[in-house]
């Protein structure tokens, strides 16, 4: 996760309202901003593969696939992040009187940094399982050729895969 980035504690709807101003990113978990920190090229690069392969995969579906811009509602009013990118299947639904707030992810990317491996495998990845209409987290390694696939069940247990060089990912 990013340093905090306020000093004081803010309400959703008053994060809300400061983060449409931002020109960087942070993400909210009750109370507290975090400002996220920028990617490097090859971050940006696995990142911008990933959208690319998802729309492909989606083409022809009722899904879109968004960019890293796109803030997610991970517990209404207690928690907002930003993935890598993600895919909203059934229509894109934003959380009520918001406009601009994923309710319904489908399928989460992250492509991990250093920085932030730790908190996308542990905090962001427990909230990402409390959003009902997931089905599929992805995430990414810059040092491999490797992705690794947690797929929800039936029973909402969630499969967790391993893709390496010559893989692929089945969503």
């Amino acid at each position: 996760m990013g340093n905090a980035a306020a000093a004081q504690r803010m309400s959703a709807a008053e994060y809300l309202a400061w983060e449409r101003a931002q020109v960087a990113k942070h993400e909210y978990h009750l109370g507290e901003i975090f400002a996220m920190a920028g990617g490097s090229p090859r971050h940006n690069f696995l990142a911008s593969a990933m959208v690319a392969e998802l729309r492909a995969a989606v083409r022809g579906k009722p899904c879109h696939v968004l960019s890293s811009d796109q803030r997610i509602s991970a517990k209404q009013g207690e928690r907002y992040v930003y993935a890598d990118a993600v895919v909203a299947c059934g229509g894109v639904r934003l959380e009520p009187g918001t406009g601009d707030v994923l309710a319904n992810p489908s399928v989460v990317v992250e492509v991990l940094s250093p920085s932030t491996e730790a908190y996308d495998r542990g905090q962001k990845w427990e909230a990402y399982q409390r959003i009902p209409s997931l089905t599929d987290y992805l995430l990414v390694s810059q040092g491999s050729v490797r992705v690794e696939h947690y797929q929800r069940e039936a029973d909402d247990s969630w499969r967790y895969r391993v893709i390496e060089a010559g893989g692929a990912v089945t969503l």
